[in-house]
């Protein structure tokens, strides 16, 4: 899988499985943060949700919170976590 291609699926992940009907995958900018007023607002129980996610669909774990910090903070950084772990 392509990183585009991955950012992009994530983008799906994100907004269909966490609800977020006022967005479509096409809206968010990969460098958009995720969390907080100027990204697209997500909330600790999404970051939660997310973690699963990301182990339901790529069979990566986020370990603790400080990875999560790092991991979660776009969709940028997100797939760059994703394609790293998959590589080891």
């Amino acid at each position: 899988m392509t990183n585009t291609d991955l950012k992009e699926q994530l983008k799906k992940i994100i907004v269909e499985e966490l609800n977020l009907e006022e967005i479509e995958p096409g809206e968010i900018k990969d460098d958009d943060p995720l969390f907080g007023d100027e990204g697209l607002g997500l909330d600790s129980l999404d970051a939660v949700e997310l973690v699963v996610l990301i182990q339901k669909h790529f069979s990566v774990e986020i370990k603790d919170m400080e990875e999560g910090r790092e991991a979660l903070a776009s969709i940028d950084s997100l797939a760059d976590f994703i394609n790293t772990r998959q590589a080891d």
